[in-house]
Order: structure tokens, then sequence, then C-alpha cells
């Protein structure tokens, strides 16, 4: 992987937390990274050139008037006022290099200096075993604060820890194994034929990239909130306040356009392409 910096730009020592998208259903994680780099008036730094990642490009997701630049695939922002660097990542992982790609990422979280990894994404609703919305639907956490993955900060903040989380569990512990550089890759295949369902969760991509971080000694903690395909615009409001809750934000004071709090990204506006012709009905 291959960082390069914007004409002019440097990366900033005090932007210490990174935050980025685990890809999963519904795009929720990165759905909230737009609606962060957005809100804290984050400015692109720097694209992250890695090989591992599909290539895509496409126009300015955030300027109402693009001077002619284009969104890439895993590209770096930093908010100094907020302390923040944020990584969006705009197209998936070639198939099966996942792990790979997690290595990657934590060498580069390591050479800046990031000190606390933040990763945003989402669950299947499908798998949700004890649905409990009594308060709203609710956040979900892991962290490497503890060999459990509980953290007392995400505690006090009302979250529940990932339950399906076992360190114990053969693939969490293979993940581990891969992430320290002690074992090959392609010797993953020899677990396929034996994957059960609790396998499910270290299979997502969320799984290698905490891993990966983790074996780095950087601090990790995974937000996650359960969703399904479709409009998944509230979820991402709902993911990005947990992140601002985490790192000490307040979105209040975002001065956002629309009347709201939160700066609604350009690229929203055609998320779900133009509205019904009401001649219809």
């Amino acid at each position: 992987m291959e960082f390069n910096l914007e004409e002019g730009k440097h990366l900033n020592d005090e932007c210490s937390t990174l935050i980025l998208p685990a890809l999963s259903i519904g795009n929720v994680g990165q759905l909230a990274v737009d609606l962060l780099i957005a809100s804290t008036k984050a400015e692109r730094v720097g694209y992250l050139d890695d090989p591992n990642v599909l290539p895509c490009v496409g126009n300015d997701a955030y300027a109402p008037a693009p001077q002619g630049d284009l969104a890439l695939p895993l590209e770096a922002y930093e908010s100094p006022s907020s302390a923040l660097t944020l990584i969006q990542q705009r197209s998936p992982v070639v198939k099966g290099m996942m792990v790979e790609f997690a290595k990657n990422l934590a060498d580069f979280a390591v050479a800046s200096g990031k000190k606390h990894i933040v990763i945003l994404s989402s669950l299947d609703f499908g798998r949700w075993q004890t649905v409990d919305m009594s308060s709203g639907l609710p956040i979900h956490y892991l962290s490497n604060t503890n060999v459990d993955g509980a953290d007392d900060k995400c505690e006090k903040l009302g979250w529940k820890k990932m339950k399906e989380y076992d360190p114990n569990q053969k693939l969490w512990k293979y993940l581990n194994t891969l992430a320290e550089g002690n074992a090959n890759e392609d010797d993953i295949s020899a677990l396929e034929d034996d994957l059960g369902e609790e396998d499910y969760y270290p299979s997502l991509p969320f799984a290698a990239m905490f891993s990966c971080f983790k074996a780095k000694g950087l601090k990790v903690t995974c937000l996650f909130c359960y969703c399904s395909e479709g409009d998944n615009i509230p979820d991402a409001f709902h993911l990005a306040e947990a992140a601002c809750n985490l790192v000490g934000l307040t979105p209040d004071t975002f001065k956002g356009n629309e009347g709201g709090k939160w700066v609604i990204p350009f690229s929203w506006q055609s998320v779900y392409g133009p509205p019904p012709d009401m001649s219809l009905f």
C-alpha cells in the first residue's frame, strides 16, 4: 500500500484517532464516514493505493460545485479541529485478500502515528438473535481494551458488547495468527470445509481489520448497528453519532445544512436516484 499526499498537504500529528469503515450490509459504515467527513469539514490530504482494492473513480462526493477533483477508492481526510483522520473506502476488496488489505491498513496506521482506530460497520438484522429495541436501535461494539472484547467507556455510553465475539473460537484465533504473521493465508482453505454458524462474524471484513490493528498494538474499537438492505441513511446518522460520542465530539456544533446539526454530503442527493414523477399517482 502506498500513501500519496495531495500537493501542499501534510499529515497532522495531532490527528491521532483514525475512523474508517468496514464494508458490510447496507454500506452503513461508508455512509457514516461520508457524514463525518462532510460535517467536520475534513479536507482530503491524500489517497491510498492498494492492489487489493478494486479500482473506481467518481465525482467529488462533497462539493456542490466540483473543481475537477475525482473521488478514488481509498481517500484520507483530516479534521485538525476535531483531531481526526478519516479514511473513506469506495470499492470492495479483491476476494480472498481481506487479511492482506487489513495488514496494509494497520501498517499505514502505525507509520502515520495513529493511537486509536475506530471501525464503523453494520451487521445483518436477520442474524440478530435477541432483538431488543425498547430504547431505540442499540449500538453494539467490540474493543481490544479487554480480552473478552469489553470496554468500560462503551458500557457507560449504554452500548452492548458484541456477544458473538469469542477470542478462543477457532476462526478468531486463526485470524490473530494471520495478523501476527505466523501463518500462511492459503491455509484458511483447510478451514473452509469445516466452517459453522459460529464462524460467520469472524469471516466479515471488520474482523480482519480488528485483528490486524490489534496485532500492531493499537487501540481498536468497532461500532456496529444491525440493519437490512435498503435506505440505510437513518442508520448512518445513528452510527456517526455514536462515533462522535466515542471520540468526544458534539454534533450540535457542526452547523449543518438544511437546518440540522449534520452537513449532508452532496453525493447523497442522488444516492437513490431522482424522486418519482408525481403525475403518475
